[in-house]
């Protein structure tokens, strides 16, 4: 499948997994579809399930935006509880597109977790409470890390079989530019090593290369790492130039955001320090993954001479964690480190131009595919070493690709059963759904508009007032604006919360039923929806329970 057609997909609001081989472009066609979204005035929720990836696309990881933390699944008793803070809720209110970034690495049991939490949130059964959920990854890069073992991916949960997803396998190839690297990372993802490739790897082990292009060592363990860039900064004469980083924003979420961006919080250099660029910034002339050497310190700004020859002063960047259209947080340091040695972990999302690589000690499926599939040519690897396991491919996810690339090819040709106009009315259709707009105006001008500065989407709940105004029943409201009546029911409650003076006896239950409701939760210890659904004896629905509280 190309780029424009998983973009065509997506515009239609279904649910996507977006796969295929590293530097075929999905983090490209996310960007595209982020853009195109908060253009329209639609905020999509951008995630990942690392702090890594997340950055690579402005986001959060899906465990803080969620609010699952650490755990690796809910209770119905987490989920009850998680409901009652206003700040998720909220949240999940203003939310219509979910994205999800590195899923391979996502569990399925968390998964059906995220699944439960959000329809409980919506209020809505429908799968993530109706959310549009956009999946992106590759399953041939590193697993789900599980405290129990074992290894099991989010397709063999409960929530992927209920999404009704459409799978878009990218297929084209935008960072490799060697045939012979290409067709040896088909030979991993096809689980057959040739022969010949055996040999070129036994042949090159070990062997260093000479080369202008001074490479990064990837390992696949931290300690190796950070053993490596100390000795060798150690190394080098001269005092060492400290930056440090700095930070504004929600203390939790600055936490999270420093953890999660490669740039160091403390950034040690000296000249003839080999480090890497870790943002991208096209203007400035370099990428994410573009290596370089500090060369000199002029007014206490390094410059750095990247491979290519380019000089650039390295001026300090901005990482930001933005929420419908407000920056939340935001940290800034120069976008480098020291780069004689980086984990393979830390590697994805990379391209890199020459790289050493010790696969001696891999203990995953995936890492020597993730690590080889960094570089942009055969030329610029020396592997240092190999074992069994670095070139493994777990057999599941092996038959586990022929069936998405069957799936992809499908819809491929399912939609080439559609005009243009067929899918300019569907991707307009969705924006409504979503509260955006397809005003060419507005759209124009939010092009041109910084992310904080955005005019924001009006909230949903305030499209509902002039309606329930009008004194609209709880059915024609749900009727016009194409939502369910549960949803209804949510904008009535922060109606009430943000317009009080609102009257809302219009929906109040009958005088009995209202009595009943009302004396459970006077005499009830626990005032959530559930104990008072179970004092009442199930006798009287959430919904009800629901609107009663609204008059109470």
């Amino acid at each position: 499948m190309t780029q424009e057609e998983a973009l065509t997909i997506l515009k239609a609001g279904r649910n996507v997994y977006l796969t295929g081989p590293a530097g075929s472009g999905k983090t490209y066609v996310l960007n595209s579809y982020i853009a195109y979204l908060k253009e329209r005035g639609v905020y999509p929720a951008v995630t990942a399930s690392t702090g890594i990836a997340a950055t690579h696309l402005g986001g959060m990881t899906i465990h803080s935006w969620s609010g699952i933390g650490i755990k690796d699944a809910l209770s119905n008793y987490d989920i009850e509880m998680l409901t009652q803070k206003e700040h998720l809720w909220d949240r999940y209110q203003k939310t219509n597109v979910l994205i999800i970034d590195e899923v391979s690495m996502i569990h399925p049991r968390m998964f059906d977790s995220l699944d439960r939490l959000a329809r409980a949130m919506k209020a809505d059964e429908r799968p993530f409470g109706g959310m549009q959920v956009v999946l992106s990854g590759d399953f041939f890069q590193l697993p789900p890390v599980t405290r129990g073992g074992g290894i099991a991916y989010i397709d063999s949960s409960q929530a992927w079989r209920q999404m009704d997803i459409r799978v878009c396998y990218l297929e084209e190839q935008y960072r490799q530019d060697d045939m012979s690297l290409e067709n040896i990372l088909s030979e991993i993802r096809a689980g057959e090593i040739s022969p010949k490739t055996e040999e070129l790897f036994q042949e090159i082990v070990g062997v260093f290369k000479k080369s202008k292009r001074a490479p990064t060592r990837l390992y696949t363990h931290n300690a190796d790492v950070d053993t490596e860039n100390e000795t060798q900064l150690a190394e080098l004469p001269g005092e060492v130039v400290a930056y440090d980083m700095s930070t504004r924003g929600k203390a939790n979420v600055v936490m999270s955001l420093c953890k999660s961006i490669l740039a160091p919080e403390t950034l040690k250099l000296k000249k003839k320090a080999r480090v890497m660029f870790v943002k991208n910034n096209f203007e400035e002339g370099y990428v994410n993954g573009t290596l370089g050497t500090v060369i000199a310190f002029e007014q206490n700004t390094p410059v750095v001479e990247t491979y290519s020859g380019k000089r650039i002063h390295v001026t300090r960047a901005t990482w930001e964690v933005e929420d419908d259209g407000k920056i939340i947080a935001a940290a800034e340091q120069l976008p480098l480190r020291l780069a004689w040695a980086i984990t393979v972990h830390k590697s994805q999302g990379m391209s890199l131009d020459a790289a050493e690589i010790d696969l001696s000690k891999s203990f995953v499926p995936g890492q020597g595919y993730v690590a080889l599939s960094r570089l942009r040519s055969l030329e610029g690897l020396c592997l240092l070493g190999l074992n069994r396991t670095a070139l493994m491919v777990d057999p599941y996810v092996l038959e586990l690709n022929k069936w998405l690339l069957q799936e992809s090819a499908k819809w491929s040709q399912v939609i080439k059963k559609f005009s243009p106009e067929d899918f300019t009315r569907m991707h307009e259709e969705f924006i409504s759904e979503c509260g955006g707009t397809n005003d060419v105006d507005e759209i124009a001008y939010n092009k041109k508009q910084k992310p904080d500065t955005v005019a924001k989407k009006i909230p949903s709940y305030e499209k509902t007032l002039p309606l329930v105004e009008e004194g609209k029943t709880l059915e024609e409201i749900a009727k016009a604006r194409g939502v369910t009546v549960g949803t209804i029911i949510s904008h009535l409650e922060k109606l009430k919360e943000h317009h009080p003076k609102v009257s809302l006896k219009q929906y109040k239950p009958t005088s009995a039923e209202f009595k009943a409701i009302k004396t459970a939760f006077k005499t009830s210890k626990e005032q959530t929806l559930s104990a008072i659904h179970k004092k009442l004896k199930g006798e009287y629905t959430y919904e009800q329970i629901r609107l009663a509280r609204l008059c109470i």
